[in-house]
């Protein structure tokens, strides 16, 4: 018995069709910038109180990466084994098996050199501690992956302490500590730095009681080793609802790349909430700060770190 022609030509145009229906589904992106337009337009018809800000996730403009020294240098980096501009996206690839790709062929931990008894690090590029607002843009922040709030506030706590480093460094960022942390953080974290510094210095941890925390400052570091980071930008990526990042550790002197850790994270809109929902990071974020351990592995001999650095107050 013969097929009637049209259910033949049905069977034979369904692959094409769903791709085109693929193609043609609505990005997170166009979710997103809908859910802004709603936003303001909801702003727009309310009659605000004084200094009342409405809708601040709608007023936030996309992150420059070259912005600042510190970001510049970060994007200047050559990597043994940078991510190519071809990031092997197809059309009509779901966001999902757009995420499921770079996982697969491009995130992971990738260490070149390992280096024993290191001291202290210097941290080249401190992320600088947002609010919710920022984390529900599509396009506010650098790196979503690799933001996290210890590495935001007080990343001397993650990579100090009687097993780890003796002291970390940082560019003098002013930092406003809140009155009520003075009961729980040594008094030399609420000093100021002077014009002719260049490193805070932390030290003295006992992996116990954040009080025993000490800062510095220094006209000179210590560090020979340090990292920064970088968010991932190519076409596709923020359309699809796909932010990556990557975290590299070099030696200061040389700028020679010892290690680099590169991951993905993907969110969409949920309503209501009018904003971008994070989920799924590949690989898992680093919250603990392991991965420079295994890099740079801290000294176990020599004695910790007491200050009295060159500049220090």
């Amino acid at each position: 018995m013969r097929k009637p022609l049209v259910s033949v030509l049905l069977v034979g145009l369904l692959p094409g069709l769903l791709s085109a229906c693929v193609s043609f589904a609505e990005t997170p992106g166009e979710r997103f910038r809908k859910a802004i337009k709603e936003i303001e337009a909801a702003c727009a018809k309310r009659k605000l109180d004084p200094n009342e800000v409405c809708g601040g996730v709608a007023k936030l403009k996309p992150a420059d990466p070259l912005a600042t020294e510190e970001g510049r240098f970060a994007h200047s980096i050559k990597i043994p084994n940078s991510v190519p501009e071809d990031s092997g996206y197809k059309p009509g690839m779901t966001p999902e098996q757009y995420f499921d790709h770079l996982c697969k062929t491009e995130a992971g931990e990738f260490i070149f050199k390992t280096v024993e008894d290191i001291d202290g690090i210097f941290q080249m590029r401190p992320r600088e501690k947002v609010g919710d607002d920022h984390l529900r843009h599509l396009y506010a922040m650098e790196d979503l992956y690799g933001h996290s709030l210890g590495e935001s506030s007080e990343p001397e706590g993650r990579y100090i302490g009687p097993d780890r480093y003796s002291f970390f460094e940082t560019p003098p960022v002013s930092r406003q500590e809140p009155e009520w942390k003075k009961q729980y953080r040594h008094s030399s974290y609420f000093s100021k730095p002077d014009g002719t510094v260049k490193v805070a210095r932390y030290f003295g941890y006992n992996g116990r009681d954040l009080k025993t925390i000490q800062k510095e400052y220094d006209t000179t570091r210590r560090s020979r080793y340090g990292y920064t980071w970088r968010g991932i930008s190519r076409p596709r990526d923020r359309e699809l609802g796909i932010v990556g990042g990557e975290f590299i550790v070099v030696v200061l002197e040389t700028k020679e790349v010892l290690a680099v850790r590169r991951g993905y994270l993907r969110g969409d809109t949920e309503p209501p909430r009018l904003g971008m929902v994070w989920r799924r990071p590949c690989p898992l974020s680093d919250t603990d700060g392991l991965f420079i351990f295994k890099v740079l592995k801290p000294a176990t001999r020599k004695p910790a770190y007491q200050g009295g650095g060159n500049g220090s107050n």
